[in-house]
C-alpha cells in the first residue's frame, strides 16, 4: 500500500527543524516586509532633484527656506542636508562634520534587521538538511527493529525526512534574494548621502 504524505503528517511527525523553519520564514517575510516600507518611508527621495531645490533655496532665500524644505521631505537624503544646513554661519568643517555623523546614524537604521535576515538566508538550508540526516537515521532505525519485511513502512519516514532539507531550501532561497536586494539598496542610499554632502560642501563654497 502506498504511503500518503501530506503536510499535516510531516508537521504531527514532531520534527522540530520544520517548526524551526516555519518560525524563520516567519521571520524573514516580516523582517523583508518591514525593511519595504522603511525604505519606501525614508530612502524613496530622489536625490538630482532635491538638491536642485535645495540649491535654489539656498540662493534665492538663504538657508532657512532649504532648512524647511529638508523638513518637508522625511527621507535620510533630506536629514543629512538638514544637519548641514543647520551647523552656525555654514562653517564647511563643521558643517562635513555633522553631516557624516547623521550619515552613519542613517546607515545603522538602514541596516537594521538586514544581519538576520542574511544569518537565515544562510542558516536555512543546514537546518533544512539537519532535519533530513535525523529523519534518515530514525527511519533506518525503524527498518532495523521491522526487519526487511517492514521496509515500506519507513519509506514514509523518509520522504518526511526529505521535506525538511526543500523546507530550507524553500526558506533559504527567498531570504537571500531579499538580503541581496537590500544590501543593494543600502549602498545606493549611502551613495545618494554622500554625495548630498559633497554636493552641500560646493554650494557653501559657491556662496562664499
Amino acid at each position: 500500500m502506498p504511503v500518503q504524505i501530506s503536510i499535516g503528517n510531516i508537521l504531527s511527525s514532531g520534527s522540530f527543524t520544520v517548526y524551526l523553519l516555519i518560525a524563520c520564514s516567519i521571520v524573514s517575510f516580516a523582517v523583508i516586509i518591514e525593511r519595504v516600507i522603511y525604505f519606501r518611508r525614508n530612502a524613496s527621495l530622489a536625490r538630482a532633484p532635491f538638491m536642485k531645490l535645495v540649491r535654489e533655496s539656498m540662493y534665492a532665500s538663504g538657508h532657512e527656506r532649504a532648512r524647511l524644505h529638508c523638513v518637508e521631505s522625511p527621507s535620510a537624503i533630506a536629514r543629512v542636508v538638514h544637519e548641514g544646513l543647520c551647523v552656525p554661519g555654514a562653517d564647511s568643517s563643521l558643517a562635513r562634520g555633522a553631516m557624516e555623523r547623521q550619515i552613519a546614524v542613517e546607515t545603522r537604521a538602514l541596516e537594521k534587521f538586514t544581519s538576520l535576515l542574511g544569518t537565515i538566508g544562510s542558516t536555512a538550508v543546514y537546518i533544512g538538511l539537519f532535519g533530513t540526516v535525523i529523519g534518515i537515521i530514525r527511519a533506518f532505525g525503524d527498518i532495523s527493529s521491522a526487519g526487511v519485511g517492514g521496509i515500506n513502512i519507513v519509506i514514509g519516514g523518509i520522504s518526511e525526512a526529505l521535506v525538511s532539507t526543500a523546507a530550507g531550501i524553500l526558506v533559504a532561497v527567498p531570504s537571500v534574494i531579499a538580503y541581496n536586494l537590500i544590501m543593494r539598496r543600502i549602498e545606493t542610499a549611502i551613495d545618494d548621502m554622500e554625495l548630498c554632502e559633497s554636493e552641500l560642501m560646493d554650494i557653501f563654497a559657491g556662496k562664499r
